[in-house]
């Protein structure tokens, strides 16, 4: 049976790392950052890119999920909204599939504290922090397992998303 990996959070908490940790843990697995699939200069949201992206991330993740080669596979993308994982679930063929959706949250402090490191290496400009803050409470509205990675390590957390218990 294939394990998928449904990782949401806001910008700046650490999912893609984490995400990284967890498929260095799970043999035969491959991984799929949401934002790999959307990276355009300059980024643009509209109707149609949002189509655009669903599509690729259904195609991607749909691929994976039928090829042999992987019994685990991981996704993340910001997924702040139920409709967004509804629909994504709607779109792929899960069958003999387990689903793990899980939303990595942070403290505001610990989420800033991180963002701010991102800025001052240039990997995110400073606008970053707003929306990731705003962000941030939505994650509590969704059907997910809710991980606050606060004062875990990534590996810490990847430990974590892959106990299925």
């Amino acid at each position: 049976m294939k394990r998928l990996y449904l990782i949401g959070g806001p910008m700046g908490v650490g999912k893609t790392t984490v995400c990284r940790s967890l498929q260095a843990r799970l043999d035969r697995s491959v991984f799929l950052d949401g934002d790999w699939c959307w990276d355009a200069h300059p980024f643009q949201v509209t109707g149609e890119t949002r189509a655009m992206v669903m599509e690729n991330i259904c195609f991607l993740l749909n691929n994976f999920l039928r090829c042999s080669a992987y019994n685990h596979v991981i996704f993340c993308w910001v997924l702040h909204q139920q409709e967004i994982l509804n629909e994504l679930l709607s779109r792929l063929d899960l069958q003999d599939c387990r689903i793990r959706a899980v939303s990595l949250t942070a403290s505001p402090e610990a989420l800033s504290a991180r963002i701010a490191a991102d800025v001052q290496a240039g990997r995110r400009d400073q606008s970053a922090l707003e929306r990731s803050l705003a962000y941030l409470p939505l994650y509590e509205g969704l059907n997910t397992e809710k991980l606050d990675v606060s004062r875990l390590t990534p590996g810490e957390a990847a430990a974590r998303l892959e106990d299925w218990t």
